[in-house]
C-alpha cells in the first residue's frame, strides 16, 4: 500500500499545529528533514521542532539526516520520538552498515539515503540490512526543486535487487518534486512511501493532493 509523508519543511511554522493534525487526518507518515548546514548548505530544524511534533502525532515519525557524523545525534533523535531514521551513505560510507545496526539497537527502523549522483549500486551491499530505502529525486537540501526523471530508474533498479534479495518488505520511499502529477509513474517504478512537501502544504486542498497521490 502506497503511503504518503508529507514534509514538515514545508509546513507553516507559524501554525504548525495546525498542519501537524492535517498530517494525523489526512496522511501517513510524518517526514522530517534534518539539515546541519554542512553535509548540505541549508540548516532546517532540530530536536525542539521533533519533540513538539512528536508529542501530537498520531502517525509515525521519519527523520531524514542530512548530517555528518549522523552516528552521534541518532539516539537523541530515537528519544525525541522518532520510528524511522534514515542517513545518507555519502556522509557515512564504510560506517554505514555500523550505523544502521546503531539505529535498529534503538527499536527504530534504519534507512539508508542516497543523492541523485550517487550510484545506487553503491548501497547494494546494505540492502539485506536497512528496514528502507530512500532515493532523492532532487539533490539533498531545498525544497521546491523539479523531480529528476532519471530517478525512476533508480527507484526501478533498487526495488529490484530487493526484491532479488527476498526482501520485498522493505519500501523504497522517494523524496524530491513529488505531486500529484507523478505520482503515478513513481509508484509503478517501485515506490511505495512518497515524500511531499510543497505539493502538500502549498495546495489550496492538501487532502485531495494526498489522495491523488496515494490513489494514482
Amino acid at each position: 500500500m502506497v503511503k504518503i509523508a508529507p514534509s514538515m519543511l514545508s509546513a507553516d511554522f507559524l501554525h504548525l499545529e495546525k498542519d501537524v493534525e492535517m498530517v494525523n487526518e489526512y496522511a501517513d507518515i510524518f517526514h522530517l528533514d534534518i539539515m546541519d548546514g554542512t553535509f548540505v548548505p541549508n540548516i532546517s530544524f532540530g530536536f525542539p521542532v521533533v519533540e513538539a511534533i512528536a508529542k501530537a502525532a498520531r502517525k509515525p515519525l521519519d527523520v531524514h539526516l542530512m548530517i555528518v557524523h549522523p552516528e552521534k545525534y541518532v539516539e537523541r533523535f530515537a528519544k525525541a520520538g522518532a520510528q524511522y531514521i534514515s542517513f545518507h551513505y555519502e556522509a557515512a560510507l564504510e560506517e554505514s552498515e555500523a550505523i544502521i545496526g546503531q539505529i535498529q539497537s534503538l527499536g527504530v527502523k534504519a534507512g539508508i539515503v542516497i543523492n541523485p549522483d550517487c550510484p545506487v549500486e553503491a548501497i547494494f551491499p546494505l540492502l539485506p540490512k536497512v528496514d528502507f530505502v530512500l532515493i532523492m529525486s532532487v539533490f539533498a537540501g531545498f525544497g521546491g526543486q523539479k523531480f529528476i526523471p532519471e530517478s525512476l530508474d533508480r527507484v526501478w533498479a533498487v526495488r529490484a535487487e530487493l526484491d532479488r534479495l527476498g526482501r520485498k518488505d522493505v519500501p523504497v520511499e522517494i523524496d524530491g518534486g513529488v505531486g500529484p502529477g507523478n505520482a503515478a509513474e513513481i509508484i509503478r517504478a517501485g515506490a511505495e512511501i512518497l515524500v511531499a512537501g510543497s505539493s502538500v502544504f502549498k495546495s489550496a486542498n492538501p487532502k485531495e493532493a494526498i489522495e491523488a497521490m496515494r490513489n494514482a
